[in-house]
């Protein structure tokens, strides 16, 4: 029975969420901080294949079961960009300031039905560093390029993020509408049904 696992993850805003997301299942997330664990290389060109390498690297160092997730924000008219480089887009210096100004140059001009777009998250948990089927888990969620932030909740694109259906920007949404509607709450989700056959 697994009770405690490690979540790949340093980024302070994934780990309020997820903590939030997974509060109903009775185990504990541990942030591999908590281990003094260096980020993984994310070498992989897939958001799918850059989950899995953190997920074994997380597993490895600390022998419990890992989660990972990989997400980012696909533009259309940018041919998926910034996409699996979304955290780094602005370069290594990247914060989520200089991320969205660079976002918005180079989008400008563009018009609104041209700046459609999509936050992808996939989640990867394995039990083990050398789990030969990791369990896959992913969500998507559509909206388009704003021209200007709106909205101070959430992180990352959230401010630039619009949704047609909800008249509203990811980060004007409340924490808990956000985690039921995005990209992480579908995967997460899906990982919720899908780890019970590991907790029993």
């Amino acid at each position: 029975m697994i009770d405690k696992i490690v979540l790949a993850s340093g980024n302070r805003g994934k780990l309020r969420e997820f903590s939030q997301i997974l509060e109903s299942l009775e185990v504990t997330v541990i942030p591999q901080s908590e281990f003094q664990l260096e980020d993984a290389d994310e070498t992989g060109l897939s958001f799918v294949e850059n989950a899995i390498i953190k997920a074994r690297h997380a597993a490895a160092a600390t022998g419990l079961p890992a989660l990972a997730d990989d997400s980012g924000l696909e533009v259309d008219a940018l041919q998926g960009a910034p996409g699996i480089y979304s955290a780094r887009y602005s370069g290594a210096d990247a914060t989520d300031a200089k991320n969205n100004a660079k976002l918005l140059t180079e989008l400008a001009g563009l018009p609104e039905a041209q700046r459609t777009a999509r936050f992808r998250c996939v989640l990867v948990f394995m039990r083990h560093a050398n789990d030969p089927m990791p369990l896959i888990c992913q969500g998507t969620w559509e909206g388009h390029i704003l021209t200007a932030a709106q909205g101070d909740n959430g992180f990352g694109y959230d401010p630039l993020f619009w949704i047609d259906a909800l008249g509203k920007t990811s980060a004007e949404l409340p924490s808990d509408e956000k985690n039921r509607l995005s990209h992480r709450g579908q995967a997460v989700d899906a990982f919720k049904q899908a780890i019970a056959q590991y907790l029993k």
